[in-house]
């Protein structure tokens, strides 16, 4: 199990890239199995969530060249789909919640699915039930082996048809979308997910041959084809690593800039961040960060603390809680955070009351953040990371306090965030990995 040595209280400064969106890149790669033909992807993160679906898909047959340092291309000529009855696959698809995307384009152009009960943070419940839901209403029979864990479905003729999500999921939306581009007849989905990540699926379907109407909105309207064509497709910068770069800027009391960072399709990241007195520039593209020795977190109108809420986009999203959270405990002011989508979310704060802040977990989705404006630093300590978001959370933590922290177990913070020492370092951070 490898872990991070930080020492702490040291101002950065520089330029970073933010890697391709992880969220999107699990999509985008599973859409690959909807053709026969070569499909070219960018600016794909090299993380261990990335990896293990790119290696799941070799295991099944798709032929994959790296073309460039973050670029692939993955044709899906010949599916192995005996694969799915092996061992092998059971283990190595469990161990990854992402995995779950490639039951829709197997259903779509196979007729058939299997997956093991997927893996991925332990966050609270996070069910699979809008993925099924919606596959069985396109005309899936779904089973469900209890004793292993184990989902089967069977997806052959499948039909298009009006469905009403019971929840705007990420996950869920692309999953019966890209069932639907190739069933039969029109597919209405509504209070389907828009996030960018969708957004971006579905821009790259239509250019592959598909007809979707309504990107971007909460209704898709899909007309089902009979093949889909190759295409190229680059991801857009990930917002989560461009929010955690926000916030561990003011943290740390440096000046950073952030490249390239598609403004345009950051919804209300920025704001919020300065709602919470974190200064910024936007130059062209780019997210300039001054070093900031004091930022002061807003109240509303009528005076009443700010409270920062998760939500389904165009909302904030729950991925960066944590780190609003952590920015916030050197402020100057008093900000509620609630953690609405996932109950365990929260429990990593008890590892920054240890550090020194100022928190009261009110319960398992909201926590009451006082900050002292830097009056009292947060002093390292040793520490594990439960979840990706959490330990990026703590890894600014204690980028920003007196004194050497330790952090166990950044397998997780790897999971989402490529080569985050080695990009940290370049800023200045002083950040070891060690076994």
């Amino acid at each position: 199990m490898a872990s991070f040595r930080v020492k702490g209280g040291k101002r950065l400064k520089g330029t970073i890239i933010p890697q391709g969106a992880k969220n999107e890149a699990l999509q985008i790669i599973s859409a690959v199995l909807l053709t026969s033909e070569p499909v070219h992807i960018h600016k794909i993160p090299n993380i261990r969530d990335v990896i293990k679906l790119i290696d799941l898909l070799a295991d099944l047959g798709v032929r994959i060249e790296k073309t460039g340092e973050e670029s692939y291309r993955f044709t899906a000529r010949e599916v192995n789909l005996k694969f799915m009855d092996t061992e092998d696959f059971k283990q190595k698809a469990s161990s990854l919640r992402g995995s779950i995307m490639i039951l829709g384009p197997l259903l779509a152009r196979y007729g058939t699915g299997k997956m093991p009960r997927p893996g991925g943070d332990k966050i609270g419940r996070r069910r699979l039930d809008t993925h099924f839901v919606g596959f069985q209403k396109l005309g899936a029979k779904f089973n469900y082996d209890s004793q292993n864990a184990f989902y089967t479905v069977d997806g052959t003729n499948l039909k298009g048809c009006y469905m009403h999500l019971d929840e705007a999921s990420v996950t869920g939306t692309a999953n019966i979308v890209m069932a639907a581009v190739l069933a039969e007849g029109e597919t209405t989905i509504y209070n389907a997910a828009c996030e960018p990540y969708l957004q971006q699926l579905c821009s790259m379907l239509v250019r592959m041959g598909a007809k979707i109407q309504g990107i971007g909105s909460n209704k898709l309207i899909i007309e089902g084809v009979e093949s889909l064509g190759g295409t190229e497709h680059t991801m857009l910068p990930d917002m989560i690593e461009i929010g955690s770069f926000i916030g561990m800027a003011a943290m740390t009391q440096s000046e950073i800039t952030i490249k390239d960072a598609r403004i345009d399709m950051l919804g209300i990241i920025p704001d919020t961040f300065k709602r919470l007195g974190v200064k910024m520039e936007f130059r062209g593209d780019d997210i300039f960060i001054p070093a900031q020795e004091h930022y002061e977190i807003e109240s509303f109108i009528d005076g009443s603390i700010l409270t920062i809420a998760d939500a389904i986009w165009p909302g904030f999203t729950p991925d960066l809680l944590s780190v609003a959270l952590v920015t916030a405990t050197q402020a100057k002011g008093t900000v509620l955070i609630h953690q609405k989508m996932f109950e365990s979310r929260l429990f990593f704060v008890d590892k920054l009351i240890d550090m020194g802040a100022q928190i009261i977990l009110c319960d398992p989705h909201r926590a009451t953040v006082i900050g002292l404006d830097r009056a009292f630093p947060l002093r390292g300590i040793s520490m594990t990371s439960p979840d990706i978001r959490a330990g990026v959370s703590l890894l600014i933590a204690a980028l920003s306090a007196e004194g050497t922290s330790t952090i166990h177990n950044v397998e997780q913070i790897d999971r989402g965030y490529q080569f985050i020492d080695k990009r940290l370092q370049a800023l200045g951070a002083d950040i070891e990995r060690f076994d």
